[in-house]
């Protein structure tokens, strides 16, 4: 697949991250007006709300854009998602007959604020990067033990809170909790002082499910994916992870990219997942490229200093698919709904550059970063901010997901203050 071109003019670069070959989906405001679904195409958004009440898309008899969310077109399934992208690609391309009607409904992207693009009904992540598990497990339990026993066959996860999930541009505060140093005889209530990232893929699903589903079925609910960083209190974690799992170390915050890019747009970039150690059980094996080759990046910039990139790492290094994660979580009998989402697990590479947590970047603390402004950080310090980039690349066009940010503010002096 190459470019498609647009008469929108700055959707025709070859490395602009919202060309026509995307048209990914978000909601966004303009000078406190009410929030409007939009999509974007170059350097500007289509109010596509605007567009339904004036007759320029027409899906259904009741208005699917009416909401300042995705969710009543995700709900509507995959038959209706691929009209609507064809009905952008129609409006929006070179040599359209409805330019006239469409160009009044652009807005300039620097002059929208952008909100969640979806109402999050609830929210799992999952532990499915091989080398993020391995190096973990190596750093806790030496590389002899480093996978959990079930690690190869399932994808392990738990149950998060989708009050948690932030839009993109959001201010992380440190989190308090009750954590115990190593030569400390009991734990004590502070503020993190181990506090990272994770870097991850959100994937969303569209269509609700009841019951088992296939993978392939899995695949087809889902609707599309974000940019995710799983913020993690990593001290917090070692004390209150024995023996159920993450509770409060990952309940501060989840930030998401603000654009939500649809299967169709990342189709040319599908890929197989790694080989197999063991072959997987017969309702989770791969049926076909469930992958996407998605370049990944981490900065991070102290406060008033120049971002310096710490990771670089690629999607297709997960062991298990959204869609293997969808169809596992489906197992039980467990229903799924419009606006679930799914993070993947943390990605990281086979190289230590590759690494998408601080807590491999810096091997526990034991091997600090030097940053570009010469400051050093084994984890993340007040005041500096953490980016996650996306982009996959295609023959003369480039399919981007925005910029996944956050600031850390410092923790309140008394969380209980009133």
């Amino acid at each position: 697949m190459t470019l498609s071109k647009s008469w929108v003019a700055s959707a025709n670069s070859a490395d602009h991250p919202f060309p026509l070959n995307n048209l990914p989906y978000g909601v966004f405001s303009v000078d406190g007006s009410d929030p409007h679904c939009g999509v974007a195409i170059g350097n500007m958004i289509l109010d596509v709300t605007a567009a339904e009440a004036e007759g320029v898309i027409e899906l259904d008899d009741e208005p699917l854009f009416d909401l300042p969310f995705w969710n009543p077109l995700m709900e509507q399934g995959p038959a209706v998602w691929a009209a609507l992208r064809a009905r952008l690609t129609y409006l929006l391309a070179e040599g359209s007959d409805e330019q006239d009607q469409v160009e009044p409904l652009l807005v300039r992207q620097d002059k929208a604020e952008l909100h969640l693009p979806f109402a999050v009904s609830e929210y799992t992540d999952f532990y499915a990067g091989r080398h993020h598990a391995q190096n973990v497990g190596t750093m806790f339990r030496g590389p002899e033990n480093a996978l959990p026993p079930n690690w190869l066959h399932i994808p392990i996860g738990y149950n998060g809170r989708a009050s948690s999930v932030v839009i993109s541009g959001t201010d992380i505060r440190r989190p308090w909790g009750q954590l115990k140093s190593p030569d400390q005889e009991k734990p004590a209530f502070l503020p993190s002082r181990r506090f990272d990232i994770e870097l991850e893929m959100g994937a969303i699903v569209g269509t609700p499910s009841e019951g088992p589903i296939t993978v392939q079925e899995a695949d087809d609910h889902i609707f599309g994916y974000v940019l995710l960083n799983d913020w993690s209190a990593r001290d917090i974690q070692a004390w209150e992870y024995q023996p159920l799992g993450p509770f409060q170390a990952k309940a501060t915050a989840t930030s998401i990219s603000p654009w939500i890019v649809t299967k169709a747009a990342l189709e040319p970039f599908r890929c197989e997942t790694p080989a197999r150690e063991h072959e997987l059980l017969d309702h989770l094996k791969d049926c076909g490229p469930m992958l996407y080759d998605i370049d990944l990046s981490v900065t991070m910039a102290p406060a008033g200093k120049p971002a310096t990139t710490i990771a670089r790492t690629n999607y297709k290094e997960m062991y298990y698919s959204a869609a293997q994660q969808l169809a596992h979580h489906t197992t039980s009998g467990c229903p799924m709904n419009t606006g679930d989402l799914l993070g993947s697990g943390t990605i990281s590479g086979p190289t230590k550059s590759e690494r998408g947590s601080l807590l491999e970047l810096s091997w526990g603390g034991k091997e600090p970063l030097t940053l570009d402004s010469g400051e050093t950080r084994s984890f993340i310090e007040d005041g500096d901010t953490l980016t996650l980039t996306g982009a996959a690349k295609g023959k003369g066009f480039t399919i981007g997901f925005g910029n996944c940010t956050g600031t850390v503010l410092p923790a309140l002096s008394n969380p209980y203050a009133r």
